[in-house]
Parts: C-alpha cells; sequence; structure tokens
C-alpha cells in the first residue's frame, strides 16, 4: 500500500517573478490556459514559523474588498502537515510577488482548548460568505476529521466544529483535504459543495458533499472519481473549476502532475480530459506539482501549488502564458 505521505509529497528556489527557462508549453485541457512556474511565493528558508520544512496545500484570498485596513491586498494560507501542523498566513500586494509572513503564525495550533488537542491541522481552504461577511475556514486534524472556523478579518478565528469525519463516509480510513466552493446543484437546495479526498481500503478518491449554509454538510457515500480514470493509483487535492458552462475537478495524482476531469453542473459527468500541469522535474517542483489554488491579479490568471516531495515541499507560484 502506498503510504499517505507518497501521495500527499522544495527549495525556495527562484524568487517570484523570474521565468524558469525551459518550462513546458503545452495545450491546456477543455481551453484551460498552461501555467508556467514564476517563483515561491516566500522565501521558506526565512520563515519564523517552520517547524517542519514542508508547506503544503496553498489557499490564495483577495481580501482588498471584503475587509477594511487590511494587511495586504491578498492572503495567502499554507500548512505545515507533519506534527505539529499549523495553519499559516503570508500576505502581499501582488499575486506574481513575494508574500510576506504574518508574525504570529501559526494562526491556528493543533491545540484549540476546549475543542481539540490532536497531533497536528493542517490543509486550509478559505472561502468567503457575502451574506454575513465571515471568512469560513476548514481544515483537517487528525486525517479523520474536517473542522470549520470562521472570521471577519481572515485572522482572527471562532472556533465553530466539525464538519466532516470518516463516520459519515462509509468504509473510510481518511477524510481530508477538503475544498469548499459555492455552486448550485439542481435538486438539493444547496448553495456549497465540498470536494474532498477518503481513502478507502488504502485508496485515495475524490469525494464530495453538499451544503446550503457551509457550516452543515450531507455527502454522497460513492466516489466523484477514481485514480484509474487518470491512470493513476491515487489522487487527491480537489479543485472545482468552472469553464464552458460546465464544472471541472483539477486534482494530482501519485505520478506528480496534475489531471482534470469534467464531472458536469450536476456533477453526474465523469470524462478524464488529461494532465492539467505538468510537474517540473528539477526544482521546485522535482517531479511533484500538487493541491492548486487560483486567482487572478490585474487580468492575469495565477496558480499557487504545492511544489516538491512531501518531506521538503514549498508554495510555488505560476502564471497562465
Amino acid at each position: 500500500m502506498i503510504d499517505r505521505r507518497a501521495v500527499l509529497a522544495g527549495a525556495a528556489g527562484l524568487t517570484a517573478g523570474a521565468l524558469l527557462p525551459g518550462s513546458p508549453a503545452l495545450a491546456g485541457p477543455a481551453g484551460f490556459p498552461t501555467y508556467q512556474y514564476i517563483g515561491t511565493a516566500f522565501t521558506k528558508a526565512n520563515l519564523r514559523y517552520n517547524p517542519t520544512n514542508e508547506l503544503i496545500f496553498p489557499c490564495i484570498r483577495g481580501v482588498y474588498d471584503k475587509i477594511t485596513a487590511p494587511r495586504a491586498r491578498y492572503y495567502l494560507y499554507y500548512a505545515p502537515h507533519d506534527a505539529p501542523g499549523g495553519i499559516c498566513l503570508a500576505y502581499g500586494n501582488s499575486l506574481g510577488g513575494q508574500f510576506t509572513e504574518y508574525p504570529s503564525n501559526p494562526i491556528i495550533s493543533n491545540n484549540w482548548s476546549p475543542h481539540y488537542s490532536v497531533s497536528h491541522v493542517s490543509s486550509p481552504h478559505v472561502i468567503w460568505n457575502a451574506d454575513n461577511r465571515q471568512f469560513y475556514l476548514y481544515f483537517h486534524g487528525e486525517n479523520t476529521t474536517t473542522r470549520m472556523a470562521w472570521s471577519t478579518n481572515g485572522i482572527d478565528f471562532t472556533y465553530h466544529g466539525v464538519v466532516l469525519h470518516t463516520g459519515v463516509v462509509p468504509g473510510t480510513s481518511e477524510v481530508s483535504y477538503a475544498r469548499v466552493f459555492e455552486h448550485q446543484i439542481p435538486g438539493l437546495g444547496n448553495k456549497y459543495v465540498m470536494l474532498f479526498m477518503g481513502n478507502q481500503g488504502g485508496t485515495r478518491r475524490i469525494f464530495w458533499g453538499w451544503s446550503s449554509t457551509g457550516k452543515t454538510f450531507q455527502f454522497a457515500t460513492t466516489p466523484l472519481l477514481w485514480p484509474s480514470d487518470a491512470g493513476q493509483t491515487q489522487i487527491s487535492a480537489p479543485y472545482l473549476l468552472k469553464r464552458n458552462n460546465t464544472c471541472y475537478v483539477a486534482y494530482h495524482g501519485d505520478g506528480g502532475d496534475m489531471h482534470l476531469s469534467e464531472v458536469g453542473n450536476s456533477f453526474d459527468r465523469k470524462v478524464y480530459l488529461g494532465v492539467f500541469h505538468h510537474s517540473l522535474s528539477g526544482a521546485p517542483d522535482n517531479g511533484r506539482a500538487a493541491a492548486p489554488s487560483f486567482g487572478t491579479d490585474g487580468g492575469v490568471e495565477y496558480m499557487f501549488y504545492e511544489a516538491g516531495q512531501r518531506s521538503s515541499s514549498t508554495i510555488a507560484v505560476a502564471r497562465a502564458g
């Protein structure tokens, strides 16, 4: 059986804004842009909080139009994975520039009395609820449990509770790496969908759930996507993308690349479209690119992603070319 870290497995390398020579220029499936690596979001060696020298699961969010007096235009959430983990924040005024570490990281630790005490917390994903003007943060800890907290400023969070655990998806031993998106599916009465990795008998697949509030979810009991769809043995870290009046899921496989499948607006399709993004053989990817998060700055599209093998990964940035 492949170990979890082999699936969820850089050096700081270039400074952001420097284009890597020899980046592959391949046609993106379904008309998506190709993304070219331009650098890392920060120099990992200079971080104050870096307990395990491996950083994963970036989530980039524009906050300049949501809160007053933000630290910068964009907030970047990320985390170590190995114990103790910790949900971290960096901020910057340009998606193509360097980000500054929040001086009091982690903003959420593996001990939050009286709510929980676990070996680690990781995989942050943040959405903005415009109705109540709150940020919702989803994160896992342990790998059997996904939790949620909320904030009005994107930094100081209040604990909400558990939103996903292995008991609600039969046969799973892990349910983690969840991302939540606004997307309505006819007949479900939902506003949000959740995509996440579920481990059944040692095989990691993509599952999904839905919610009207973003706080309480219902879950499908069968996988949305299987590794064999993409010629992989394990898949994880899904991200929902909308284009061409339909829905797609980008995800990574144990082969090291990101893949793309069309699932349709009702999540009733399963059409594999190919490799979404090829990992670089050299630094910082070293054969593994994973867990993408997307943003647009000045009309230019960017992709933040987890670069490198799991024991030494960092947060990389690519730009649509």
